[in-house]
């Protein structure tokens, strides 16, 4: 598939379903600069809204975007005719939503998650590089934003311990 960029005749395609328009994080993927980032920023409202309701209830709405994103984002990738346009970001939504599982809500630990998230998601270390090469279609696409998720996570929750030993929380 070709390398996608964001253009006004890309545009006028994915506006004229809904499915791209989830896809597309809610037109937050429309960003000519750093859609990634603007479609994680879209993520912060809906993470403000799952962070009252009950961790399961949390996973399970996080799992369910995850199987929805497949579809969504594999159709829109289809209709563009590329792996994983830059617009696609119902991906890092998810992926910021994986980050922030059963973190505290405060100011510091979303903005802390929020450059983790980014930082794993554009670096892509291993093994998220490559199954973004080998894994292709909705699931590869939601893929690498999942592992970068978890590897947020981990570094988040690795700090949220680190500033309570060290007597900072």
């Amino acid at each position: 598939m070709k390398q996608a960029i964001i253009n006004r005749d890309t545009m006028a395609i994915v506006w004229r379903h809904p499915i791209h328009f989830l896809s597309l994080g809610f037109g937050a993927g429309i960003s000519a600069i750093a859609p990634g980032t603007i479609g994680t920023l879209a993520a912060i409202p809906i993470y403000y809204l799952l962070q009252t309701q009950s961790l399961p209830i949390y996973i399970a709405v996080t799992i369910a975007m995850f199987i929805v994103g497949i579809g969504l984002c594999g159709y829109t990738a289809r209709t563009l005719n590329t792996h994983d346009h830059p617009g696609i970001v119902w991906d890092e939504i998810v992926g910021f939503l994986i980050t922030m599982i059963a973190i505290p809500f405060t100011w510091y630990w979303l903005l802390s998650g929020f450059l983790l998230f980014r930082l794993f998601d554009i670096w892509k270390p291993f093994p998220i590089k490559q199954m973004d090469k080998r894994i292709t279609g909705g699931l590869g696409i939601m893929l690498d934003d999942v592992l970068a998720g978890l590897y947020a996570w981990a570094c988040l929750w690795a700090l949220i311990y680190l500033t309570d030993w060290l007597g900072l929380a």
